[in-house]
């Protein structure tokens, strides 16, 4: 299949490759089918949530390992269940980013993260039950180190 996207053009997707957000996301709770895209020598660390349904929305992500090595979202029973995994450890974690200029005025949200079963192509974006980690955690507060990748 083609689609046309906000940042990559014409690009071609199979079915296999869409990611299902039963929910939606937050504020777009009528969108419920991603791809995930990752921007080319990003090595993993700064991607898209591409719609399906709407080719102008997009939403710039980033692997919060690469900002923070440290950074642990535990689920609670409940979202486990929801994302069908017995462990966080086996998702895929996702922060999404607002661009700004200067770059490091940027910000990603920590405490709301996009949430990925790659066994199931299903997605969420749950709200983590802590404190320490916020909504708006500025990109210049990260030193650039390496990190795990999904």
């Amino acid at each position: 299949m083609k689609l046309n996207t906000k940042y990559f053009g014409v690009i071609e997707y199979e079915a296999g490759d869409v990611l299902h957000f039963p929910n939606g996301l937050f504020g777009f709770e009528e969108e419920h089918n991603f791809l995930l895209l990752p921007f080319a020598g990003s090595e993993g660390s700064l991607l898209c949530f591409q719609s399906i349904q709407t080719e102008q929305l997009a939403f710039i992500a980033m692997n919060p390992f690469s900002l923070d090595p440290a950074y642990a979202p535990l689920l609670s029973e409940e979202e486990l269940h929801l994302m069908g995994a017995a462990r966080s450890e086996d998702l895929c974690y996702y922060v999404l980013c607002v661009v700004r200029d200067p770059i490091g005025n940027s910000t990603v949200n920590f405490k709301c993260p996009v949430v990925v079963n790659p066994d199931a192509n299903c997605a969420a974006q749950l709200i983590l039950d802590t404190d320490e980690y916020h909504m708006k955690h500025q990109l210049s507060e990260f030193q650039s180190e390496g990190a795990g990748v999904c």
